[in-house]
């Protein structure tokens, strides 16, 4: 009983009748010395086991703290100074008769005692305003919460908090702030267990409640005796008991694992804790936050990828799980046999998924119905490879699932993607390494090193994950694929290091895929599925759906996609001539090209020649050139009426005239240097040696003479005009080269280019413009 006070500095503490619990300063394990609380620990406990705190928001910074009940009447914790660190804040007036006691129960009482100094009405207990301890007699009700410490040795409230759920009946909930972070009976009508053992229930109400289970035999008080359930500053709601009178003992924890985090993966995310990587998505889904996914935070789930019950029932199909958990059911009924339960749900837009149960016999030898679970909102809670789990079927659009002819069905909650292969009917036999154990819906890779259990598949890296003991030999670059004994002939080949789970005992090996070839096949029919391929044999004496003519493989894919003519690794190419012809033909193209190299060579000399011999008269050309500058702009518009027009006669043409040499002169013989442009089929040469010049420009003259090209040339004075030439070839005509003229003469205008002349020499057209310095108006509209 607390009369006055205890004082810190003098070392005062207060101990139950039966030494069962003290009350008094202290420290928190290896916090700092100068951070003092006031609390209740087990008696002589080493090290001390806390209870419960006071002021665990406000410690004391040093030992002058002292605990006593004061003038007001209430509990206080205080300094030296007077400032008050924490109270029990009780209302009304004092009483002189006013006692704190501690109990052997570890409940910390205030009350007013009466005359003969026993225990009278109880204003105040510790067992009401609980940290993050639950002792035997006290209740959890909706007024009591858990609250976690910080740290290990910070007792101030941290992120976690134990209590009742107000939303289910006699269940409790761990949250971790806002976050609902585990809940009891998450599953229990689905899978028969609440996850909370009805002896903690039992417990937690304070010996009030009923036991359902009448297998657990009836339960007194003193079986709880030295026994306590923490909020653990690490999310965990722990129940201990005291063993032999020498150590506590663990006897229940929740979550006990990753998975058991209330929805750890998010809806339709699976969650199992057996692998390195907790969640995956059902086949069917993708994950809604990829980003996030892809950052380890699965609260945001997965998502479907295509719609449900979109046309017709019959386009959906069901996911057969094995040993699943999963968040309770919206409904039950009772239904005649499975098939009834699967229809109730096809014909049920609403329903995401079913599970069936036949009837059981129970103790009592009364027969339950056959049961039918049907879930109509998003799953959750989902788990696999669960101990006690039931089956459960998942709604998806059969789009989503159904890929190709040869794709191996879906194994438990694994896609199995082509070519790999779980059977001779589907996939590709040299990727026949994986097996699917149809009662529990996992898949295994068998190597001639042993049977490893597959843990993850990615379709889209063509890799997978193994899971191996952690004796195995996993280091270095070799050595990790010795212990699996495949061979160089093998399509796979482990490419990701181990990474060991000592608690888990296990490693993960990385293993990737080779590309899939085109697919085997014994007749056509067999590469139905795969269009624009027919079956063909290849080198190797097989046959295999090769791709078409102007098609080819594509082992991301699975399809053969338009590409053009492909040379197989199988030694057959479609639609190109054999090995056989492939030498000749080629060493008769070397033989043709030297000629035709050597006959380019020869007319570019020639060329040049002519070319030299023309400069020598240049400037009596250039001289006789300028006089052809005068005339004027009224002369092109008599060629309109002049019906001097004949192909015969081209200088009939009423405009200034010039004579092709002088032409030649002015654009340096129609070098590139003075290319301005070209017409719209043409293209442009870069010129490397005299030798790619030529032949640049043979292939000019052959294939792109129909192009009329734009050259600058510069006449004496300075003056420079704008040369179209219409090559011999061009399509052009007189009658469009008329056309042409008179279309300039009818738009005069000073926005135009104004005609300044023509040449025709025999094949050759051409027109005289003024130019332009500042480039065409394509060239600001498009850069």
């Amino acid at each position: 009983m607390l009369d006055n006070l205890i004082s810190d500095s003098q070392g005062d503490t207060l101990v139950s009748s039966g030494n069962k619990f003290e009350l008094g300063f202290f420290t928190p394990n290896g916090s700092a010395a100068h951070r003092r609380y006031v609390g209740i620990w087990y008696y002589r406990s080493n090290p001390q086991i806390i209870v419960w705190v006071a002021n665990r928001d406000s410690p004391v910074l040093d030992d002058s703290g002292v605990l006593s009940i004061a003038g007001d009447g209430n509990l206080k914790v205080f300094d030296e100074n007077g400032r008050t660190y924490w109270s029990t804040n009780l209302e009304g007036s004092p009483s002189m008769n006013r006692t704190a006691k501690i109990m052997d129960s570890g409940n910390l009482v205030i009350s007013d005692e009466d005359e003969e100094n026993h225990l009278g009405r109880i204003l105040w207990q510790s067992f009401g305003n609980p940290t993050d301890t639950f002792l035997p007699g006290m209740k959890m009700d909706e007024n009591i919460i858990l609250t976690s410490w910080t740290s290990y040795d910070d007792p101030s409230p941290g992120n976690f908090t134990f209590q009742l759920d107000q939303e289910g009946d006699s269940q409790f909930v761990i949250w971790k702030r806002s976050m609902r972070y585990w809940k009891s009976g998450v599953s229990g009508k689905f899978i028969g267990s609440d996850e909370m053992p009805s002896a903690l229930s039992y417990l937690l109400s304070n010996f009030t409640s009923s036991i359902q289970n009448i297998t657990v035999p009836y339960l007194t008080s003193a079986l709880y005796s030295d026994t306590r359930m923490i909020m653990s500053f690490t999310g965990q709601i722990l129940y201990f008991k005291w063993k032999n009178e020498k150590d506590w003992s663990l006897i229940w924890a929740q979550p006990r694992d990753s998975c058991s985090v209330y929805n750890a993966c998010g809806n339709f995310g699976i969650c199992n804790s057996n692998n390195k990587v907790l969640c995956k998505c059902l086949p069917g889904f993708d994950p809604s936050l990829p980003d996030n996914w892809n950052n380890g935070d699965f609260s945001g789930g997965c998502s479907r990828k295509s719609k449900i019950c979109s046309k017709t029932a019959e386009s959906d199909t069901f996911l057969s799980l094995r040993m699943m958990n999963v968040g309770n059911p919206d409904s039950q009924f009772k239904a005649k046999n499975e098939m009834e339960c699967k229809l109730e749900c096809l014909n049920n837009c609403q329903c995401k998924a079913y599970s069936y149960e036949e009837a059981k016999i129970t103790q009592r030898g009364v027969t339950d119905g056959n049961a039918c679970w049907i879930w109509s909102l998003d799953l959750n809670n989902l788990q696999e490879e669960y101990e006690g789990g039931g089956s459960l079927y998942v709604r998806v659009a059969g789009q989503d699932v159904e890929l190709m002819p040869r794709t191996c069905e879906i194994c438990g909650t694994n896609l199995i993607p082509y070519p790999l292969s779980t059977g001779p009917k589907c996939g590709d036999a040299a990727y026949f390494n994986f097996h699917c154990n149809i009662s529990t819906g996992q898949v295994s890779f068998q190597a001639p090193g042993g049977t490893f259990k597959v843990t993850r598949i990615n379709p889209e890296t063509q890799k997978f994950v193994i899971q191996t003991k952690v004796g195995e030999n996993c280091e270095g670059g070799n050595s990790r694929a010795e212990f699996l004994h495949l061979d160089q002939s093998s399509p796979f080949h482990v490419t990701g290091w181990c990474n060991a789970d000592p608690l888990a005992g296990t490693n993960e090996v990385e293993i990737l895929w080779e590309p899939s070839p085109e697919l085997t096949c014994s007749s056509s029919a067999d590469c139905k599925g795969w269009p624009n391929s027919s079956c063909n044999e290849t080198r190797d004496g097989k046959k295999r759906c090769l791709c078409d003519r102007s098609f080819q493989w594509d082992s991301a894919s699975l399809s053969c996609s338009k590409g053009g003519d492909r040379k197989h690794r199988y030694g057959v190419s479609r639609g190109k001539m054999p090995l056989s012809l492939t030498i000749p033909i080629t060493f008769i193209s070397i033989i043709v090209l030297v000629s035709l190299a050597s006959t380019i060579l020869y007319m570019y000399v020639q060329r040049r020649r002519r070319n030299a011999e023309g400069h020598g008269n240049r400037g009596d050309i250039q001289r006789n050139l300028a006089l052809h500058l005068c005339d004027s702009e009224r002369r092109v518009k008599d060629l309109i009426d002049s019906g001097r027009f004949q192909e015969d006669n081209a200088k009939g043409l009423d405009v200034p005239f010039f004579d092709f040499e002088s032409i030649l002169a002015a654009t340096d013989y129609f070098s590139n240097t003075n290319r301005l442009g070209q017409g719209g089929f043409g293209a442009v040469y870069k010129v490397i040696t005299p030798i790619i010049e030529v032949f640049c420009q043979l292939i000019y003259n052959l294939v792109l003479s129909n192009v009329g090209l734009y050259y600058q040339a510069k006449f004496p004075g300075g003056q420079e005009i704008a040369v179209k030439r219409l090559s011999s070839c061009s399509g052009q005509g007189l009658e469009e080269f008329k056309n042409e003229v008179v279309l300039i003469a009818k738009l005069q205008h000073r926005n135009l280019v104004r005609l300044l002349g023509y040449c025709v020499s025999g094949d050759e057209k051409m027109l005289l413009y003024e130019y332009m310095p500042n480039k065409s108006l394509d060239s600001f509209i498009f850069g």
